[in-house]
């Protein structure tokens, strides 16, 4: 059964769920992502986001709050009528009443086996760390930085010679699964 959701999320590790998402038929009423940031030729031009992108090849609706504590941009998200929202590498901590605007919460793809490496850049903590097994984890969001109950885990094994980069194509993969 089609889900109306609201995907949100920032880099190229959140691209292809969006992708997965959009392919699956569900419908995608919004998608949220960071404001475009200077970059581009001398740094000068606003660089929209790798999924800001994607969404706008997939004819997509984007928004790009700079946040979404005030009243106003919570009354958006909640008019959006969205039975859930996944989140990926968005980089905004969602408020209570975000959280709660959806009929189904919110869901967030997160690269760890949580509990270890909460918060940013656990993919690098898991390859400094020697660590010799990463996975996807999908958690329903609570207002605590990445807790909630779990809902699906993938596991990744980690090779002793494995870069970062090879660690986070992998677990980009296992994302959309």
């Amino acid at each position: 059964m089609p889900l109306r959701i609201v995907f949100m999320g920032t880099p190229d590790f959140a691209v292809p769920t969006l992708r997965a998402i959009a392919g699956a038929g569900h419908e995608i009423a919004a998608v949220y992502t960071q404001p475009p940031r200077a970059g581009g030729r001398r740094g000068l031009e606003p660089v929209p986001s790798p999924v800001e992108r994607a969404a706008r090849t997939l004819g997509l609706e984007v928004r790009t709050p700079v946040t979404l504590r005030n009243e106003a941009e919570q009354e958006v998200f909640r008019s959006l009528g969205a039975d859930a929202a996944v989140v990926v590498a968005y980089g905004l901590i969602l408020p209570k009443p975000v959280l709660e605007a959806t009929r189904h919460g919110a869901f967030n793809g997160h690269a760890s086996l949580l509990p270890r490496w909460r918060g940013a850049a656990p993919i690098q903590r898991a390859i400094m760390a020697g660590d010799t097994e990463t996975g996807m984890m999908v958690m329903r969001m609570e207002a605590g930085l990445d807790t909630g109950p779990v809902a699906m885990v993938e596991k990744c094994a980690i090779e002793p010679d494995m870069t970062a980069g090879e660690l986070h194509d992998s677990l980009m993969s296992i994302g959309p699964r």
